[in-house]
């Protein structure tokens, strides 16, 4: 061969072997190129899978706090249907009260027409002590029963309140101001009960003292003899002296 031909053999395979270097090198570089997405999507993928992990922990949970709740609330609904079924017992049983209550207004208000009519007759047989203020406590009752805005309940305390107040009459000394009646006149005096057993008044110049007897419901004078026990007895009364014996005529019991 001639030297041209040399020449252009060798640069005909220096072409071919840049060439065919050329052409071996781009499938490696595409094959790093989708190395590198695979990678870069398995990263990806990773981290979804990361937070879908973290989402189901969350959920399960939040699951697991709802199941909780769950049984709580079921036990707490037990207990308050225990609660509602008892209230409704309490309410049908206070309702049969309720109903029954327009029957025991008619046996009670009858009753205490008859308490207080024995009452204002027992004051009028016993020994007048306070006479005046028990009188008024029975008109102030019987007014009590004509009004309408007091309850049946309050006028059956009054009514007993009442009876207590007599029931301590008989169990206590006690003095007081007030006026008898003796020979037509009348006197002012000062009273000394001795609970239900004696009665006396005092003038209030201490010159003159009466007994109440109650078999004649009348007045009866003291003798001089009685006069200073009956003063005794006002003062030991009104604790102005300390309690001492006294000579008082006193009717034996029956």
């Amino acid at each position: 061969m001639s030297k041209r031909n040399l020449i252009a053999s060798a640069v005909i395979g220096a072409f071919a072997l840049g060439s065919s270097q050329v052409v071996s090198a781009d499938p490696l570089t595409d094959l790093h190129n989708e190395e590198a997405k695979i990678h870069a999507a398995a990263a990806q993928s990773q981290k979804k899978i990361n937070s879908i992990y973290e989402q189901t922990q969350e959920l399960l949970a939040e699951y697991r706090q709802v199941i909780d709740e769950t049984e709580n609330l079921k036990v707490y609904n037990d207990h308050v249907a225990r609660l509602v079924a008892d209230q409704e017992a309490a309410i049908a049983s206070l309702q049969r009260q309720i109903d029954g209550i327009e029957g025991v207004k008619r046996g009670v208000v009858p009753l205490m027409y008859r308490m207080i009519d024995a009452l204002e007759q027992f004051i009028e047989l016993d020994v007048p002590v306070s006479y005046e203020s028990r009188k008024e406590r029975v008109a102030h009752l019987r007014d009590l029963m004509s009004r309408s805005n007091v309850t049946t309940s309050e006028q059956f305390r009054q009514v007993l309140e009442a009876y207590q107040i007599e029931n301590e009459y008989g169990s206590r000394i006690n003095s007081y101001q007030g006026q008898l009646e003796f020979e037509g006149r009348t006197i002012a005096a000062d009273f000394f009960a001795l609970g239900r057993t004696a009665l006396l008044a005092l003038s209030l110049d201490q010159k003159n003292a009466w007994i109440w007897n109650n078999d004649s419901r009348s007045w009866e004078a003291l003798g001089d003899e009685y006069l200073s026990s009956a003063v005794t007895a006002v003062r030991m009364a009104r604790k102005l002296v300390p309690v001492d014996l006294i000579k008082l005529p006193i009717k034996a019991a029956e």
